[in-house]
């Protein structure tokens, strides 16, 4: 299975181009933003977990990245609410499930070898920094070769400088209106935009969006 596979091509989809697909458990569906395998696949994807819902318990080959966006997820390591952002390395396992139900932003198989670092991240209680123009500040969420993610908080009327994205750039947009030269992305769109892409990003109501940057280099 292929879907969005091309990581040469700008990608938008938007709430409104949401199509939900059952996963082999009951109760959990799945958004398929873009994905290179069956079963076990390259994948980014939004899940979504019907109360008292569980997954078969599992081993991640190729590491698990995951947001949680409502709800709260829960596997044997703890509880995870909306807000809190998990990093499980390559070989780890877990049996995911959820009493109250709940949405997450995942990433599969997408770890570099020499990544080893588990991470378990309350974004609600964390402190942001200030940013490099006014009006934006940054939560660093994680660092690894060729890899940057972090939480950006706009505030109304900010506007950033034109620039370019070396290795690409995927945005989730959490909160509020993202926005650049090609349109406006409401809270729930997902953008992947190419190595070598440049766009001059702004927000005129503000925003909470999710980045990762570098990580699409040929």
């Amino acid at each position: 299975m292929r879907i969005r596979s091309d990581f040469t091509q700008r990608v938008v989809v938007r709430p409104e181009d949401y199509e939900w697909v059952n996963s082999p458990a009951g109760g959990v569906d799945r958004m398929m933003l873009d994905r290179i395998g069956d079963e076990v696949a390259r994948a980014t994807t939004i899940v979504r977990f019907a109360p008292k819902s569980r997954f078969d318990a599992h081993t991640h080959g190729g590491g698990e990245e995951f947001f949680v966006l409502d709800g709260v997820f829960s596997d044997e390591t703890g509880d995870f609410p909306a807000g809190s952002y998990v990093r499980n390395p390559i070989g780890t396992s877990h049996t995911p499930h959820t009493d109250q139900g709940c949405t997450i932003f995942v990433k599969l198989h997408q770890f570099d070898e020499a990544d080893h670092d588990q991470k378990h991240i309350d974004t609600r209680t964390a402190s942001f920094l200030p940013g490099s123009v006014e009006g934006l500040s940054v939560l660093p969420l994680h660092e690894a070769p060729n890899e940057n993610v972090a939480l950006v908080r706009w505030e109304a009327g900010t506007r950033f400088n034109r620039h370019r994205h070396w290795g690409g750039e995927e945005i989730l947009v959490l909160e509020g209106t993202f926005q650049d030269e090609h349109g406006d992305y409401s809270k729930g769109s997902w953008l992947r935009s190419p190595h070598l892409s440049e766009h001059t990003p702004y927000s005129d109501e503000g925003c909470l969006i999710y980045v990762k940057t570098g990580h699409l280099a040929p």
